[in-house]
């Protein structure tokens, strides 16, 4: 028998999965990528008396390939926090989904665990930027304000990490982070043993530095639009600067756009952090989008279809805006 461990290659997936490996050891076969890689489940080949384990993947992007997991015979036990649609019913699915605004897998494998690994749970939400919810965590642990800050720091690590449209632009392959993550144990040990920590928010700084001198390219009482250049730092640093813009503005959705390989955009949408609702509706209005209601995104958003997503995100956020 083969058990598979399939994951988001951001902080959050790192984080859910070193949870439950540090209580749960076992032998597996790792799957995983960048963070827009989330059909990841067709590369899964379990069959009878296999099992699967998956965090932090949309349910609605793989069910096809879940479903045909389960046909085959494998047992898939599933835990994420974005958009899923109807569960499938099914006696070897077991599913553990939750999708309210302030939580991320990682702090649904705290839930399941009790809490027996919640410093990795910390950094996950910092990753996710559930700031709110981190802080929380770390003053029930007792954690002073100097640890608090390093978990911080690593979880935006993490994060940022995963922002590429190929695994071999990252600074660091997830399943290698995974590894030293795991072998380590510890997240504050893992900060001191882990160069590449340290390079990752370098990059981080250096790449925010240039979007902040970008201009939007539109803006509304609603929400405020980036289109950045094509470039390697761009498609780094989309999804931190959407977050850095909505923690800047909290009335207002922002959405930053990249060109992509294909002639078209790949998109990252942040609800407005005063109304955390609605930007997963908005993205799976296109073709390649998804998420979750206060942070989604679009993996190809064609050139002429960006007049119709300006549009979507207008009309979504306009609801309760304030006048």
């Amino acid at each position: 028998m083969t058990h598979f461990d399939v994951f988001n290659g951001d902080a959050d997936g790192l984080c859910a999965l070193v949870q439950l490996r540090l209580e749960m050891p076992r032998a597996s076969t790792l799957v995983t990528g960048v963070k827009r890689d989330i059909e990841l489940l067709r590369r899964v080949s379990a069959q009878a008396g296999d099992s699967v384990t998956v965090l932090d993947v949309s349910l609605a992007a793989n069910r096809e390939a879940l479903e045909a997991l389960l046909a085959r015979g494998a047992s898939v036990e599933y835990f994420d926090h974005h958009y899923a649609g109807t569960l499938p019913s099914h006696p070897k699915l077991s599913a553990h989904i939750d999708v309210a605004p302030d939580v991320c897998t990682g702090l649904i494998v705290d839930r399941y665990l009790n809490g027996r690994r919640r410093p990795w749970a910390i950094v996950a939400a910092f990753g996710d930027e559930l700031r709110s919810p981190a802080r929380k965590l770390a003053r029930l642990l007792g954690l002073t304000a100097a640890q608090t800050a390093k978990l911080r720091l690593l979880g935006e690590a993490l994060g940022y990490n995963a922002y590429a449209d190929r695994e071999s632009d990252l600074v660091a392959p997830p399943a290698a982070l995974f590894r030293s993550m795991l072998a380590c144990g510890d997240p504050f040990e893992f900060v001191l043993r882990e160069p590449k920590v340290a390079t990752i928010l370098a990059i981080a700084k250096d790449d925010l530095a240039q979007a902040a001198r970008i201009e939007p390219a539109a803006s509304s009482r609603v929400a405020t639009i980036y289109t950045l250049p094509d470039a390697a730092w761009s498609r780094r640093v989309r999804g931190r600067f959407a977050y850095v813009l909505a923690r800047r503005d909290r009335e207002r959705a922002n959405a930053v756009l990249v060109p992509d390989d294909a002639g078209g955009y790949t998109v990252s949408l942040r609800a407005p952090p005063a109304r955390p609702i609605g930007a997963d509706l908005v993205c799976r209005q296109f073709a390649t989008g998804g998420g979750r209601s206060a942070a989604a995104g679009i993996n190809h958003l064609p050139a002429g279809e960006v007049p119709a997503f300006v549009a979507a995100v207008e009309s979504q956020f306009a609801r309760g805006a304030k006048v």
